[in-house]
């Protein structure tokens, strides 16, 4: 966890912020943790608004726009669970959830809730920020190799914007619900892994649980409206992993 004791320390091989001009809402009753973490993040360059309540944190992010919002859970007036999905109900908004609640069905409930990734307390707040500049990477469109438009029928998937399109219906996804959709059309008819999912997602060590996978292609079978009892579209391959079938198509130029 970041504490007075880190927050003035200074290293070369920080992560770097460069001109990223980085907005985040952190929310965290605590106050001295709010503080030591607002005052770090601002130090690395990230500009951060700081509410200590659940509704403070919806009313917020309902205000103002922000790239990542850094979200506690044991909030008064609102857990955060519930700020999450509420959040996500309304925003595509990378959402990170700090917690010290650790368990393995703590963590599902956060992904289950909406969240990109899941940080347990306490943590390095190096690695803080390196996830922070992931995430928003990631919904900014700018890691890893240029990917081309996909349109399969009645379905386009937009890299650029991280834009999903059914039936003229954007799907407003996450980031990381867009990337392992991506992964599963681009590789359509091919069994993958829920290890190579969490790979194509970007997603971090500590939010590496499988089962997170089956959680996220929940929420993406019913953003396309699949059938969770029987699936058309997003497959599970029992003891392997998942499988995009159901549609052909081309991949379109930029």
């Amino acid at each position: 966890m970041v504490g007075k004791a880190k927050q003035n320390e200074t290293r070369e091989d920080e992560p770097s912020i460069a001109d990223a001009r980085i907005s985040a809402l952190l929310v965290e009753d605590d106050e001295l943790t709010g503080e030591a973490t607002r005052e770090y993040l601002e130090r690395r360059g990230i500009t951060t608004s700081w509410v200590r309540t659940g509704p403070d944190a919806v009313s917020e992010a309902a205000r103002r726009t922000f790239d990542v919002i850094l979200l506690d859970l044991g909030l008064p007036g609102r857990d955060g669970l519930d700020v999450c999905a509420a959040v996500r109900e309304k925003s595509d908004v990378p959402i990170i959830i700090l917690s010290a609640r650790s368990a393995e069905d703590a963590r599902l409930n956060g992904f289950d809730a909406g969240a990109d990734d899941y940080i347990t307390k306490p943590f390095s707040p190096r690695e803080m920020v390196s996830r922070i500049l992931a995430v928003v990477r990631r919904f900014r469109g700018h890691i890893g190799p240029v990917r081309q438009t996909v349109v399969i029928d009645d379905l386009s998937l937009e890299p650029a914007s991280l834009t999903a399109i059914r039936d003229g219906r954007n799907l407003h996804l996450t980031s990381h619900e867009f990337n392992l959709l991506y992964a599963l059309v681009a590789r359509r008819g091919k069994v993958i892994s829920r290890e190579q999912l969490l790979e194509a997602a970007g997603g971090s060590v500590d939010a590496a649980i499988e089962r997170s996978v089956d959680v996220h292609v929940s929420r993406l079978r019913n953003k396309l409206g699949d059938d969770a009892r029987h699936p058309s579209l997003l497959k599970t391959v029992r003891g392997s992993g998942y499988m995009f079938v159901g549609m052909s198509g081309d991949v379109a130029d930029d």
